[in-house]
């Protein structure tokens, strides 16, 4: 069950010491919902008293270590006026774009993430579910990256191109966002967050090339990182969902504390790499493992990442993406009992 040892065990795989107990994460709120039945996706993300009682319900089954209080990917784009459409068990994503010129730059207005759209009903979410553990599980709050924030509010397409066709306006555009995530993440702190998730999924080796990362991705993403640990001093957990060594150990410059490995990754080549580095995350297949294997399968799995990640530190368990709400309950309980075994 939830310790009072978690958080000292976290910022001692950060510090890349041996915790106690290796913390045991998944990344499994669309799975959460669906085992807790009581409602549908789109009716819990809208509501922090449903938000905080299904997460405290599968803490309390499933024994995971933190709080991914992530939800959806929307929070803070609603507010801008981009389109954000869900239905049923089918998460919010964002659509209907902003126009992605100078023009529409200058409309933005930024946001009080304390009364704008759902945000509320988030941070109500963080702060009960901080007051019902306290500091017993690691309550997570997320947030997105600058460059994915801008590919997320004016489309993927439009942003890649913006690095080749109107770098400056691309730049002025994370600027914007370096500014709003930070009061976005802020409040989360505020709320009772003792770390925030990072998406910066489309800055993912597939989507740029290493150099287009150094150079797009990389600096506003340090200007927030920067700027939040300064002022408020938060744990930053960063997912590209990244496969490759070579862009996991450019985000090791970030300065953030946890490096989170995507499921294709040779989990023995991250360790090797980041070994006295930075602390990792990572990486059971939530796909072909975690729903469609076996118990047995799934422990054999885990088995082998505990092995492998385990020895020397700097390491905490996770999934390598978001577990699918068809996960088999008895695969989740087989995957968290044997990371524990082990931990």
């Amino acid at each position: 069950m939830a310790y009072d040892g978690v958080i000292e065990d976290v910022k001692t795989a950060i510090a890349l010491g041996e915790p106690t107990r290796i913390p045991v994460f998944a990344l499994s709120e669309e799975f959460d919902v669906k085992w807790y039945g009581k409602w549908d996706y789109e009716t819990v993300c809208q509501d922090g008293d449903k938000i905080a009682e299904v997460w405290i319900a599968a803490i309390e089954e499933f024994d995971y270590d933190w709080a991914w209080v992530q939800v959806d990917d929307c929070f803070e784009f609603e507010p801008l006026g981009v389109g954000c459409p869900g239905e049923g068990d089918i998460l919010r994503a964002t659509q209907d774009h902003l126009e992605c010129t100078r023009p529409g730059l200058d409309s933005w207005r930024l946001f009080d993430p304390l009364t704008a759209g759902r945000v509320p009903e988030k941070l109500k979410a963080i702060r009960k579910i901080r007051e019902h553990f306290g500091n017993t599980v690691l309550v997570q709050g997320a947030a997105a990256a600058p460059y994915s924030c801008v590919g997320l509010a004016c489309g993927l397409t439009e942003t890649m191109m913006l690095a080749m066709t109107d770098r400056a306006l691309l730049d002025d555009m994370c600027a914007f966002f370096v500014e709003q995530q930070y009061r976005f993440i802020k409040a989360q702190v505020d709320a009772g967050a003792h770390a925030i998730w990072l998406g910066d999924c489309n800055a993912y080796s597939s989507m740029i090339s290493i150099d287009q990362y150094r150079d797009v991705a990389f600096p506003s993403c340090k200007e927030l990182v920067d700027h939040c640990k300064q002022d408020f001093g938060t744990i930053f957990h960063l997912h590209n969902s990244e496969t490759k060594v070579p862009y996991l150990l450019e985000e090791a410059k970030l300065g953030v504390d946890i490096i989170s490995a995507g499921p294709d990754a040779d989990i023995a080549a991250v360790k090797e790499a980041m070994t006295g580095t930075c602390c990792f995350s990572g990486n059971l297949d939530p796909i072909e493992v975690l729903m469609r294997g076996t118990p047995e399968q799934v422990a054999a799995e885990t088995e082998r990442i505990m092995q492998t990640c385990k020895p020397g530190g700097g390491y905490v368990f996770n999934t390598g993406e978001m577990n699918p709400r068809d996960t088999p309950a008895e695969n989740m309980h087989a995957m968290i009992q044997t990371a524990k075994r082990l931990a």
